[in-house]
C-alpha cells in the first residue's frame, strides 16, 4: 500500500494547533515567573522591575506585568511595530497565569527548595519561551521592542537586548525589586537553553508544522 502523507492533515489543523502551542507556552511562562518569585533567589530582569513596582503600589504581580506590557507596547508606535494575536495573548495569559501560580505555590525559605524552584523556573522559562515563540503568532511586547529597536538603530540584537535589560534591571533594583543569584543564572542560561529547544517546536512556513511525518502502512495478506 502506498505511503500515507499526513502533511495535509497537519495543514488543516495548523491554526488550532499553533494557538494551542502559543497558549501552552504562555501559561508555562507565567508559571516559571511564579517559581522564580517564590524562590527568593533572584528574578528575571523584567520581573525585577515588576517586583519593585508591586512593592511600591500593592498591586498583584500579574497586574503590574500587564501594565508594564501595555506601556512597552506604546513604545512600538514610533518603531512602527505591529502586534499579532500572540502579542495580545501574551499580555493577558501571562499576567493571569503568574497570579494563579503564585496563589498556589508557597514562598520557599528552605534552601534546597529554593534551589529547586530557581533551577526549575529557569529551565521552564526557556522551554516556555521556545514553545510560544515557535508558534510564530506575534512577538511578546518586550520582544517586539527589542526587534523594533534593532531594526531602527542597526545595532545587534545582543546589544539592544542587553541594554534594555540592564536599564530595566537597574530601575527595578532601585524600586526594591529582588536581585540575586537567580538573576545572574537566568542571564547566562536562558539564551542557550532556548536556542537548543527552539528548533524542536518552531512552525515553518514550508510545512506549517513542527514536524512532517510520512507513515507507511502495509495491507494485510
Amino acid at each position: 500500500m502506498a505511503p500515507v502523507d499526513l502533511s495535509s492533515l497537519s495543514l488543516r489543523h495548523a491554526p488550532v494547533r499553533r494557538c494551542g502551542q502559543l497558549l501552552a507556552g504562555l501559561v508555562l511562562y507565567g508559571v516559571s515567573m511564579a517559581m522564580l518569585s517564590r524562590s527568593h533567589l533572584g528574578l528575571f530582569p523584567w520581573d525585577v522591575l515588576t517586583d519593585g513596582l508591586t512593592k511600591r503600589t500593592g498591586l498583584t504581580f500579574g497586574t503590574i506585568t500587564a501594565i508594564v506590557s501595555l506601556v512597552v507596547m506604546l513604545l512600538w508606535i514610533p518603531l512602527r511595530q505591529r502586534p499579532g494575536v500572540g502579542t495580545i495573548a501574551n499580555i493577558v495569559v501571562v499576567s493571569v497565569s503568574v497570579d494563579l501560580a503564585r496563589a498556589v505555590l508557597p514562598d520557599q525559605r528552605l534552601l534546597a527548595w529554593q534551589i529547586v524552584f530557581l533551577a526549575g523556573g529557569i529551565v521552564l522559562n526557556a522551554a516556555a519561551t521556545a514553545v510560544y515563540v515557535g508558534a510564530r503568532l506575534g512577538p511578546g511586547p518586550r520582544d517586539g521592542l527589542m526587534t523594533g529597536l534593532t531594526a531602527r538603530t542597526g545595532w545587534s540584537v545582543r546589544l539592544v537586548r542587553t541594554g534594555i535589560e540592564v536599564i530595566v534591571l537597574g530601575a527595578g533594583w532601585l524600586l526594591g525589586g529582588t536581585v540575586g543569584v537567580g538573576t545572574v543564572l537566568y542571564a547566562l542560561a536562558v539564551g542557550p537553553l532556548t536556542q537548543l529547544l527552539l528548533p524542536l517546536v518552531t512552525w515553518r512556513a514550508a510545512s506549517r508544522a513542527p514536524f512532517r511525518h510520512r507513515v507507511s502502512t502495509t495491507a494485510a495478506p
